[in-house]
């Protein structure tokens, strides 16, 4: 009798878990939103938690299968996403109705990761504020006071590539173009002289390559705070990096402290920091901690290093399997310097008609970021359609499915750059290509990120030829482990003297 009761027992609770489950796992088909069989638990993201694919390579599986639904189904572990294909909806949401979608979407966890508290992931109600206030240091006009110091590190690029190449070795173009855009960052932002081309134990690159190495460790906590956040909340510290927060954190309250003290004005991050944190009352009375504050710096650092460095590194892997194509750049390289006198100038950089199509075909082939997020502020139904949606859900654009998409651009395989001359470009729309996403959340530094980029790029190829080495991987594969576009292995290549 006790056994037949103990069986009983879990028969009921075997029976309870799978009509849950069920429940929760139907919200899509009750909706008539066709999409992909969750797994109970992983939700649709299995493959991702065991490193079998890669974000950018499940989101572009999808996208294949579903792109001609107008939007599908997805859960990440238990919580619904609903995956927009359609350009017209995509616009609705990153602009037409962006009030409403205002929010990324993104769980923070402030007490475990203090330094996320920062204006890609905040919240709307601080996010406003904060992005009103920090959209000055990224004019134009600001770029063009920075300019000098971005040649400045691009002198010390050029003194480190003639080192490397006595060496006779193969580059990790990736982690060239990151020691690059880090002084860049160091020099814009903080008004150091962070010295990573020529100190390879610079703090501020061992930082830089902690944040983002895809250790077990790191990977375990990505995989816990996305499919269960609950428990997150409660084991979270044991997958931080707290070495990484002090150091931003003292160093940001430090550099404010000197400055303040000796009397010091640049025009830089830090700052247009400084100036927040003495006039607290233009912040609509968001506390400004000197936490909050760090996290704004450390995201230009973090979002300013990667993401440039692995556009780089993507566009010297490409040019150097389309010589044709370098040749002609290098070309229109040479020219502007012997136009300029061999000083090369903000306004040069704009006229740069071809490395800007070479720069644009790289993101639309290789986006950092394989898709956007959202978060619905109210219960939505999508113009046109019968397709509702309640208050909270997530909305993902798949950018990566967009961007190599053979309707939209034929042999999405292929590197060319002509895509991107002006009548082709106008003739597509405008959410096709959404490297640094759109509206009014777009990415703040995305000119920053155009002109370091450049810049580096221009340093390389002026006087170098980059060329495929024995160990670059051939085709393209995404490495399983990182969030972000990387490719598997390194992008190594050989960087020869003109």
């Amino acid at each position: 009798m006790d056994y037949f009761q103990i069986l009983c027992a879990l028969g009921v609770v075997i029976l309870t878990i799978y009509y849950y489950y069920s429940s929760i796992y139907s919200f899509w088909k009750n909706r008539g939103i066709s999409g992909p069989k969750p797994t109970i638990l992983f939700g649709n993201f299995i493959n991702s938690a065991i490193r079998k694919l890669s974000i950018s390579e499940t989101i572009k599986n999808w996208y294949d299968e579903y792109k001609h639904e107008s939007v599908f189904g997805i859960f990440e572990g238990m919580t619904p996403i609903l995956i927009i294909n359609d350009l017209d909806m995509i616009k609705d949401v990153l602009i037409r109705d962006f009030s409403l979608f205002v929010d990324r979407g993104f769980q923070i966890f402030p007490k475990i990761e203090p330094l996320t508290q920062h204006l890609f992931l905040l919240e709307a109600e601080r996010w406003r504020p904060m992005r009103m206030k920090l959209s000055p240091i990224f004019t134009s006009g600001k770029l063009k006071e920075m300019f000098p110091l971005i040649m400045e590190s691009a002198g010390n690029l050029e003194k480190y590539l003639d080192e490397v190449i006595k060496k006779n070795e193969m580059v990790e173009c990736r982690d060239l173009a990151a020691k690059f855009t880090t002084d860049v960052i160091g020099s814009c932002a903080f008004g150091i002289n962070t010295n990573s081309l020529l100190d390879e134990d610079s703090d501020f690159r061992r930082m830089g390559k902690k944040i983002f190495s895809p250790t077990l460790k790191l990977m375990l906590g990505n995989i816990c705070k996305g499919i269960f956040p609950s428990l997150y909340n409660v084991i979270g510290n044991m997958f931080t990096m707290k070495d990484v927060d002090e150091f931003f954190i003292n160093l940001v309250s430090d550099t404010m402290k000197y400055r303040k003290d000796n009397d010091i004005v640049r025009a830089d991050f830090i700052n247009m920091l400084m100036e927040l944190k003495e006039h607290p009352e233009k912040m609509d009375n968001i506390e400004l901690t000197d936490i909050l504050l760090t996290a704004q710096a450390v995201v230009f650092f973090v979002a300013g290093f990667e993401t440039s460095s692995s556009t780089m590194a993507f566009s010297l892997y490409e040019l150097a399997q389309n010589q044709e194509i370098q040749d002609k750049l290098r070309q229109e390289i040479k020219k502007v310097y012997e136009k300029s006198n061999g000083v090369l100038t903000y306004t040069d950089i704009k006229e740069m008609k071809y490395l800007d199509k070479v720069f644009k075909e790289t993101l639309r082939k290789y986006p950092i970021l394989s898709m956007l997020s959202r978060r619905v502020m109210e219960n939505y139904t999508f113009k046109g359609t019968k397709i509702t949606i309640p208050k909270g859900t997530k909305i993902w654009v798949p950018v990566c499915g967009i961007q190599h998409d053979p309707n939209i651009y034929p042999e999405p395989q292929v590197f060319d750059p002509e895509r991107f001359e002006d009548d082709a470009f106008a003739s597509r729309h405008p959410m096709s290509y959404l490297p640094f996403g759109d509206g009014p959340r777009n990415c703040i530094g995305a000119r920053f990120a155009h002109y370091q980029s450049k810049v580096g790029l221009i340093t390389i190829l002026r006087n170098h030829k980059v060329n495929v080495c024995e160990k670059t991987t051939i085709p393209f594969k995404s490495e399983e482990r990182s969030f972000l576009l990387t490719l598997k292995g390194g992008v190594y290549l050989k960087i020869t003297k003109i």
